[in-house]
């Protein structure tokens, strides 16, 4: 498909991998979704070397360079576009749902990509850590927050907290604007305790649902 009218966006966008999957976390869980995980994060370099002194130290999620499947670089917004829309099925009988992650892709997702994606059908959800603000347009946004970060985006359609974190306490965000509020239990070695964790403070502040990593536990990307 041509350009959006008025388009002038020619920039180039750094992608660790573009696969085809079911959402494993949140309100979208077991939907099927186009995931576009770009590189580079602005709280964590993503080298274990570095892991000490970042802001969020617990990511389990591998978005450096550009090597993974279906990544690489690309110049111009229709070239991402159309590269993230040839993964979704011929045969679908849905609109394309793409899922914009990271690392964090807010230091590259602009207007011009998603317009782009707008164009070819595709509904757009962007999951962030929030302490950038999104191109107007998005049809979902998911916020993480994570404890030392200034969270600046305080709206959206889910706010899913990686728990527990110390100093990131689900009770600090339950006056935003957000229409669903998720427990996510932190993995590595306290999973369990950490589950139990979850689901106490779950049943303790109804507010919050219980999101599980679905996709880890059937083997999943």
């Amino acid at each position: 498909m041509g350009a959006p009218a008025g388009e002038a966006f020619n920039v180039s966008y750094a992608v660790h991998e573009i696969f085809y999957s079911l959402q494993g976390e949140g309100a979208n869980a077991g939907r099927p979704a186009v995931f576009c995980r770009f590189a580079g994060c602005n709280l964590w370099s993503g080298r274990e070397q570095d892991r000490g002194a970042a802001i969020c130290r617990f990511c389990d999620t591998a978005f450096v360079g550009t090597g993974g499947s279906g990544g690489g670089r690309f110049a111009t917004p229709e070239d991402l576009a159309d590269a993230i829309v040839r993964h979704w099925p011929e045969s679908g009988d849905a609109r394309p749902f793409v899922v914009l992650t990271g690392g964090e892709p807010l230091l590259q997702l602009d207007e011009g990509l998603l317009a782009h994606l707008h164009a070819r059908g595709s509904k757009v959800a962007l999951e962030t850590n929030g302490t950038l603000l999104p191109p107007v347009g998005l049809d979902w946004i998911c916020v993480s927050p994570k404890a030392g970060a200034e969270l600046c985006l305080d709206r959206g359609d889910e706010l899913k907290l990686v728990f527990p974190q110390e100093g990131a306490e689900p009770e600090a965000f339950e006056h935003l604007d957000f229409t669903h509020f998720f427990l996510q239990p932190m993995d590595g070695p306290d999973l369990d305790r950490n589950i139990r964790l979850a689901v106490a403070r779950c049943l303790a502040r109804p507010r919050w649902r219980l999101s599980l990593q679905t996709h880890k536990l059937l083997g999943l990307r």
